[in-house]
């Protein structure tokens, strides 16, 4: 990384922090420049404009939730050709890496979690955000080829569905009727729970 670049991702690292903490009104260059430790103007020196501020973090969040999913080795580009098909096995493996990731997600990473729904918001009102917040594109094109792989007899809808699935199992987690049920983020038993629970899925669809 240049240097540039190592000083924008501390800025947006120190922004995640404070939307999860404050929602988006907390969000300001001046309470980025103190949050990062930086000398007031830090900020809008290298992102000049809030806008420019929150497209920054949007990036970041894509950014580090990918490397998340290559790190449990789960399916993050085109797929593979010739695509060999999946089996039960196949999916169980599946269903763990992504309880692994989930669980992450609401634990260590739990302030990008939360920065993450509320630029989905933001995105409402700036449709331009969307495009680099959602690798939910990606997402669904990958799910819609594992699905195909494995055998589900409408693999395009049936993906589209698992994407949402998983992404409401998220959010249910976090802020939902499930923080209060569900084993506690960062246990083998939420891992557990979660993978379950993706299983009892990905089996439903592909009639394993």
């Amino acid at each position: 990384m240049t240097a540039r670049t190592n000083r924008i991702a501390l800025l947006t690292d120190a922004a995640i922090e404070l939307i999860a903490d404050g929602g988006m009104r907390a969000l300001t260059h001046r309470a980025v420049d103190g949050r990062a430790g930086m000398p007031p103007g830090t900020t809008s020196a290298y992102l000049r404009t809030r806008q420019a501020l929150i497209e920054a973090v949007v990036g970041r969040l894509a950014e580090r939730d990918l490397v998340d999913l290559a790190a449990y080795a789960l399916p993050t580009g085109p797929p593979p050709q010739p695509a060999p098909r999946l089996d039960g096995t196949d999916l169980d493996l599946l269903a763990a890496g992504i309880a692994e990731v989930l669980d992450r997600w609401l634990s260590v990473g739990r302030s990008r979690t939360l920065a993450r729904y509320a630029c989905l918001l933001e995105a409402v009102h700036r449709p331009e955000l969307r495009g680099i917040l959602h690798h939910g594109t990606g997402s669904r094109v990958q799910a819609r080829d594992l699905l195909a792989r494995a055998g589900a007899t409408d693999p395009d809808r049936q993906g589209d569905q698992f994407v949402a699935f998983v992404d409401g199992l998220l959010f249910d987690r976090l802020v939902g009727a499930g923080a209060l049920t569900a084993p506690p983020p960062g246990s083998a038993a939420s891992r557990t729970d979660l993978s379950a629970a993706v299983r009892t899925l990905l089996r439903a669809l592909t009639g394993s």
